[in-house]
Formats: structure tokens, C-alpha cells, sequence
């Protein structure tokens, strides 16, 4: 019987871990012109740490908002890129936001934050935001806004450092 059961939860793992990403990200697509850019939503969020992360509060910065969930493999492999790139580029003005979809209690999601080292902002958010940003169906998916606050690329599936860096500097350069 327990073998039964562990092969079930094999196949269903099998199964759900390419389900959270079918689409397959395009990092050749081009940076949005800012003219033809629309402006991102007015967000406020409070992050695990008790801080208020919103769109005022982060003007003048390239924010990188990253859909994703404890569960998903793909969100779970680019963390600790992100952590690198975080680590590499906050002080050039990257601001990069985890906006975790998960459905568990705060207090295990800090657990997971903790655990991963994630050194960057994250919160937990609800349909509000995602209908706001409509990051699609599957994660993850990385939002960049440039520093005058407007919509500027979208990938959705698993986000190379190379890929996040590629962008950041063209958004730096304006």
C-alpha cells in the first residue's frame, strides 16, 4: 500500500511540477519603448518584514516583480539567481519584489524566505494584485517597471540572471 501511495505522489509531482510553467519564456523579446509602455498599478503591499512596498515608494527605481509559489520548481530554481543579481545590482537602483500566490499561513511562508535566504522583498499577495498586474496563468512570471513607473517586459517561465541583467541595464541606461 505505501508503495502505491509514494508512486502516486511521484507521478502527481511528475505531473504539477512542469503544470506551474507550460508557457516557455522568450528573453529575446525587446524592452517595451517607453512611449508605448502603459503605467503599472498602483500597488501597496506589506512585505513579510512588516515594511510597505508600493509603487510610490519605489519611484526612481527598475523594479523586477516576480510571480511565484513555494511549490513551483521553476520559481524555486531562479531564487537564487535572483538573490545574486539582488545582491549585485540593488545598490544600481534594482528593486526586485517576490509576490509569493501561495496558499499557506504568512508564518510558513517566512519559514520558506528563511530558509532560501532570499534577500530581497517579499509578500504574500492576493487576487487584488494579481488581477492588477495579470501576470497570465502560469508562474513564474517577472514584471520589470522601469524607474518612471510603466510596464516594460514580461517573462513569464523561469528568468536566467543573464536574461534579468540583460533588461535591468537597458532600463538602467534611461
Amino acid at each position: 500500500m505505501k508503495k502505491i501511495i509514494l508512486l502516486t505522489v511521484l507521478v502527481g509531482l511528475l505531473i504539477a511540477a512542469p503544470a506551474c510553467n507550460r508557457e516557455t519564456g522568450n528573453s529575446n523579446r525587446a524592452v517595451e519603448p517607453a512611449a508605448k509602455a502603459e503605467p503599472a498599478p498602483d500597488f501597496s503591499v506589506i512585505g513579510l518584514d512588516g515594511q510597505e512596498l508600493s509603487l510610490a515608494s519605489l519611484k526612481g527605481k527598475v523594479i523586477l516583480v516576480n510571480f511565484w509559489a513555494t511549490w513551483c520548481p521553476p520559481c524555486r530554481a531562479e531564487i537564487p539567481e535572483f538573490i545574486e543579481a539582488y545582491n549585485e545590482l540593488k545598490d544600481r537602483g534594482l528593486e526586485i519584489l517576490g509576490f509569493s500566490v501561495d496558499d499557506l499561513p504568512e508564518a510558513e511562508l517566512k519559514t520558506f524566505v528563511t530558509r532560501a535566504k532570499m534577500n530581497y522583498p517579499v509578500a504574500l499577495v492576493g487576487q487584488d494584485i494579481v488581477a492588477a498586474f495579470k501576470p497570465g496563468q502560469y508562474i513564474p512570471t517577472s514584471i520589470f517597471i522601469d524607474r518612471t513607473g510603466r510596464l516594460r517586459y514580461k517573462h513569464v517561465g523561469q528568468l536566467a540572471k543573464k536574461d534579468l541583467v540583460r533588461i535591468f541595464e537597458e532600463l538602467e541606461k534611461e
